[in-house]
């Protein structure tokens, strides 16, 4: 299961932060939004400080490179997806 985010180191808000607003999901994941469109930003593990922040993909502008190394989550997959067997998986997070 492909997760559209990726884990940054040294993030810098250029402009807009104070329009991000956070869920807290039942399982004590953090969701980032905007408040202004909506738009998904961020996730963080239960307990992660905002530095921890991992960032939708789909916020860069240029391209990045990606690895995908872990399947996490895959306790809520849908019947229709398909799981690589070459990765490691983790029902809940990957401390879970």
């Amino acid at each position: 299961m492909l997760s559209p985010w990726v884990g940054v180191q040294g993030l810098n808000w250029l402009s807009g932060e104070h329009l991000l607003k956070e869920f807290v999901a039942p399982n004590g994941t953090i969701r980032t939004f905007c408040s202004h469109c909506g738009s998904s930003l961020g996730f963080r593990v239960k307990n992660a400080t905002p530095n921890d922040i991992e960032l939708a993909i789909s916020t860069f502008d240029d391209d990045i490179p990606v690895q995908v190394d872990a399947q996490i989550y895959t306790a809520y997959k849908p019947n229709w997806c398909q799981l690589y067997s070459n990765l490691q998986t983790f029902s809940e997070g990957r401390e879970g």
